[in-house]
């Protein structure tokens, strides 16, 4: 389990993810949270008629929730109060609410159960496949932003490192290369992030990146604000800089293979440039690319 306090916008992230599996099964009532160093604390609850879920901690290997957390798999019961299979220790907060049949769905992320999500029913219910798996679909989309705000955090860290340093006399080019590579992969990583917030903050560190190789200062009859690149238009620059195909492009940023020529096109039209090799030169000397 993590140990570290969840950021606002994972707490947003949870709150979507449980609206959509209040709205995609048939559970009235839904609720969850991430996992913490002393259990699962749940912290966002919807359709509730009371309050006996506020406040629950669900601790490894206890209770239906504790089960899902230890196997790392989707734990359902039928009826919760008579059950054989799980431990009792949240009955006053699972039985107060009047919850019968509940599913518990954990967020595995990296081999690791990041959180749970809850559908409980206040009547006896049958909670088969067709039922749950709305459920399970959620949790894996809800894992799957997790991980990529874990990737994007670590790259955040690490090039925030070497920006506090003090500047090297020159990269070497095998320093350079991956600098390059870097910078591509969070541009393609960006592209799927839809938090304006985060986006923000990549946007903030790719330009941090283009500025690291040390290649010259553009020259005052091209200052950087005479061009403007679409955010695109950089994404297949990053990738053709390292000698990538339209389709090899195509296949990175998940584009056709036209659409890629035209935004080299459009890229190529801006920067005055006859070839994508042109190209990409003078977007390093503008510091549009590392």
């Amino acid at each position: 389990m993590v140990t570290q306090p969840w950021s606002a916008s994972e707490a947003q992230l949870l709150a979507g993810a449980l609206r959509d599996f209040a709205q995609h099964t048939s559970f009235p009532v839904v609720f969850g949270g991430f996992a913490t160093e002393d259990g699962v604390r749940i912290t966002t609850i919807h359709g509730s008629r009371t309050r006996s879920l506020e406040g629950l901690v669900v601790r490894r290997d206890r209770g239906l929730g504790g089960r899902a957390v230890t196997e790392l798999r989707p734990r359902m019961t039928n009826d919760y109060g008579t059950s054989r299979q799980i431990t009792h220790d949240y009955d006053g907060h699972v039985l107060g609410e009047g919850i019968s049949a509940l599913l518990a769905v954990p967020v595995v992320v990296d081999g690791g159960a990041r959180g749970v999500l809850y559908g409980g029913s206040w009547v006896d219910g049958n909670v088969g496949d067709v039922v749950a798996a709305p459920g399970f679909r959620i949790a894996e989309a809800l894992a799957t932003e997790l991980r990529i705000r874990d990737e994007v955090e670590k790259r955040v860290t690490s090039f925030g490192r070497v920006q506090a340093e003090a500047p090297a006399p020159a990269i070497d080019p095998a320093q350079l290369e991956e600098l390059r590579e870097s910078y591509a992969e969070l541009r393609s990583i960006s592209a799927n992030v839809t938090d304006p917030a985060l986006r923000e903050r990549l946007g903030m560190l790719e330009r941090r990146l283009a500025h690291l190789s040390g290649e010259p200062v553009a020259d005052a009859s091209e200052p950087e604000s005479a061009i403007r690149l679409s955010p695109r238009e950089i994404d297949v620059l990053a990738c053709a800089a390292l000698g990538a195909t339209n389709a090899e492009i195509g296949r990175t940023l998940s584009l056709k293979e036209a659409t890629v020529k035209s935004y080299l096109q459009a890229a190529m039209a801006k920067l005055d440039a006859s070839t994508r090799h042109a190209a990409v030169a003078k977007a390093r000397r503008l510091r549009l690319l590392p």
